[in-house]
Order: C-alpha cells, then sequence, then structure tokens
C-alpha cells in the first residue's frame, strides 16, 4: 500500500489518502480519517468504487473524498 505522506489536518480530523496496487494493475484508492487520541481515538477506513490506471490518480480522488468527508463533519 503506498501511504501518501502528507497527512491533512481538517479540524479535529487527520486525512490520509492512500492508494493500493491490484492484482490486475490497477489501484485502489482509500483514506484513512482519523480523531480523538489515546484510548478516545476512532480511524475511519474508506476504500472507493472506481479503480484507477496509476497511483496518483488514486491518491488524488482519495483526498478529495477524505477532505469532503471531513469537511462535512
Amino acid at each position: 500500500m503506498n501511504n501518501n505522506k502528507n497527512n491533512i489536518a481538517v479540524g479535529r480530523y487527520r486525512v490520509s489518502p492512500m492508494a493500493q496496487p491490484r492484482g490486475d494493475g490497477a489501484f485502489d484508492a482509500l483514506v484513512s480519517i482519523r480523531s480523538g487520541q489515546g484510548m478516545a481515538s476512532v480511524d475511519r477506513v474508506m476504500q472507493f468504487t472506481p479503480s484507477f490506471t496509476n497511483p496518483k490518480a488514486a491518491l488524488r480522488y482519495a483526498k478529495a473524498e477524505g477532505l469532503a468527508w471531513a469537511r462535512c463533519h
């Protein structure tokens, strides 16, 4: 899994977009959204339906979706 080194702080959330290679050569877009600290922390990981031909496109999509989610909550 390729982890984007740019974790993005949005209010109380930390958004981490990721790209994961698939067996067919495509890439999946995932995003981790964390909040809280220690025992009270929560980490949501979302994997999105579209597949992408390269990891940069998957990261862009995951970043956009993660930021949109964090801004709405």
